[in-house]
């Protein structure tokens, strides 16, 4: 599943074996790719000209081109969902000074100690949230400051876990 937000109106997809549901119902069209950017494609009675002009990774915002007139989508994937929807969304654009339980659970290992540099990404430790383990990864390049959690104690949502 993926939201699409063009002119801060959302849309939910989703890609299935027989194509794309847009906002709940079945999306019918004839696309063609022309070039590496540029798409050609047909609904109903409409034919649409598009062309993909930037693609930003980082931030996931595409600048199209539709029959001339420009437009930004933003897409988030299911994982973008899910870090909404845990709160952790806004962790990649502010400073970060903790990381906390993203929900109750168990350590199972940590990865980090004090003093010790990491960098974007960089698994600080491993929870076990349901029966799953999830990696908690470092948000941002930092030193970490403090440890306030160790391996098999139990914890609960929110609660700090490394100070940086």
């Amino acid at each position: 599943m993926y939201i699409a937000k063009i002119d801060d109106q959302d849309y939910e997809i989703k890609i299935d074996r027989k194509g794309v549901i847009l906002n709940g119902k079945r999306f019918e069209w004839d696309i063609t790719q022309l070039n590496e950017n540029s798409y050609h494609i047909i609904r109903g009675d409409v034919s649409y000209n598009v062309e993909v002009e930037s693609w930003d990774k980082k931030t996931k915002i595409a600048n199209i081109k539709i029959n001339g007139r420009s437009v930004s989508v933003e897409v988030k994937d299911k994982l973008d969902i899910l870090l909404k929807e845990l709160g952790m969304d806004k962790l990649v654009t502010s400073q970060i000074n903790n990381v906390k339980a993203p929900m109750p659970g168990l350590i199972l290992s940590m990865s980090v100690v004090e003093g010790q540099e990491v960098k974007k990404g960089d698994p600080l430790l491993v929870l076990e949230a349901m029966k799953m383990e999830n990696v908690i990864k470092s948000p941002s390049d930092g030193i970490v400051k403090l440890v306030k959690a160790a391996q098999g104690e139990s914890v609960e949502k929110n609660q700090v876990l490394i100070q940086f």
